[in-house]
């Protein structure tokens, strides 16, 4: 298997700036333009449109000479000279990871920057001592060369099989970026558990949003973070599992994207993959059951026949969003009303698919009381503003202690 760190003979971009030399950009950059994915944009919001376990060792292994590798698929083992300190992203759980390790302000790139920045920051109030800007920063859904060496970050974290099923983009070019700027690590397929690129499809693991975390922390060098991090997790669930109602007696969700209210694209709430890790771990009814896919959209006649007791507005904790015209519109629309959701005032915001763990944490505590009140507490009537401050003894998590682990004075 080929491996994404792999050493070449003829020396990289950064061999030439440590030694003072120059690199010829021609060839290097000749032929790349800015490409079209062969999917939709991922961002979340009510604006939405269509859009297991680790084998590697638990820590880096590292030289006499202080570098490191981490291993992940489908990269293999990647190799690193010292702790990076530029940071590209591509997709928001990964900067959303930069960020849970304090070097949130040290991402350059990631996709719908400005929409991100105002809803991260959404949540950022309640951590005492936290602050995050992603305004402005270059949108990097669909990358060009030039622009990553431009950037000149000291990692990638994106999965080149991801950059490399984007219009424009080969395998060489995947190469030279790693070998001349700076190496790839993401894993975006894990999302949905879907398939890679052929070219990719024997080296290629999934892995839970947890899972993904903890390699990122390696590259890191950031183990007792993740460790701090990890066992606010670990808690959360059991708290989750130990109040959960037998499964006959939950009740049945739809999870969408309503910018237009009454033609949502819906997403299955028990699906695999990490997109769901705010809903999987409460073993929902999905209301549509197997009758719908993911990104699919639907009418109010098929929303009415699934009839959910809860719908979860994807995006509608962002500033953009107004949740009170969206509840308005579905009441009044003559078959939406209709809904038992819209007539139990059981419609409630979300936040983000393709969340970080930190937003994680406060996705599973959201979710639990909204769908779960008479176990887990009532969540607040929620219309715009940040995340509602709610009293410390119905909290599910301690946030003082994740702001210190993200400040670093834990």
């Amino acid at each position: 298997m080929a491996r994404d760190d792999a050493r070449h003979d003829s020396p990289t971009r950064r061999e030439y700036v440590k030694y003072g030399g120059a690199v010829v950009a021609g060839g290097l950059l000749a032929g790349c333009t800015d490409s079209a994915d062969a999917g939709s944009s991922p961002t979340e919001s009510a604006t939405a449109t269509n859009a297991d376990t680790a084998t590697e060792s638990p820590t880096p292994q590292s030289d006499s000479d202080g570098s490191y590798t981490v291993s992940m698929a489908p990269m293999g083992e990647v190799e690193f000279e010292s702790v990076p300190k530029t940071v590209f992203t591509r997709l928001t759980h990964l900067a959303g990871m930069a960020f849970a390790l304090g070097r949130g302000n040290d991402v350059n790139a990631m996709h719908a920057p400005d929409y991100y920045d105002a809803l991260w920051n959404q949540f950022t109030p309640r951590l005492d001592g936290v602050t995050l800007d992603w305004s402005g920063l270059y949108s990097s859904w669909r990358p060009s060369k030039e622009k990553l060496y431009e950037l000149d970050s000291d990692v990638h974290l994106a999965d080149p099989a991801s950059v490399f099923a984007l219009d424009g983009w080969s395998q060489a070019d995947i190469a030279e970026i790693r070998e001349n700027v700076s190496p790839w690590f993401g894993n975006h397929f894990s999302h949905r558990h879907t398939a890679p690129p052929d070219e990719y499809a024997d080296r290629y693991e999934y892995y839970t949003l947890w899972e993904l975390f903890e390699k990122v922390a390696q590259v890191f060098r950031e183990r007792d973070r993740y460790d701090a991090l990890a066992a606010i997790h670990d808690d959360l669930l059991a708290t989750i599992e130990a109040e959960l109602p037998a499964e006959a007696d939950r009740p049945t969700v739809v999870m969408g994207g309503f910018s237009t209210p009454t033609e949502p694209y819906v997403y299955n709430v028990d699906a695999p993959g990490f997109l769901t890790a705010h809903v999987r771990p409460f073993g929902l009814r999905d209301a549509f059951g197997d009758d719908v896919s993911s990104g699919d959209q639907v009418d109010m006649e098929a929303l009415l026949e699934a009839d959910p007791d809860v719908i979860l507005s994807l995006g509608g904790m962002h500033p953009g969003t107004d949740m009170a015209a969206i509840r308005e519109a579905l009441e009044d629309d003559p078959v939406g009303q209709q809904l038992s959701a819209v007539q139990n005032d059981r419609v409630y915001a979300q936040g983000a698919r393709y969340q970080g763990p930190i937003l994680n944490l406060f996705q599973l505590e959201m979710t639990a009381k909204q769908v779960f009140p008479s176990q887990f507490g009532e969540w607040p009537t929620y219309e715009s503003g940040p995340y509602p401050e709610i009293p410390a003894e119905e909290q599910l998590f301690d946030r003082q202690r994740v702001a210190d682990v993200i400040t670093g004075d834990w």
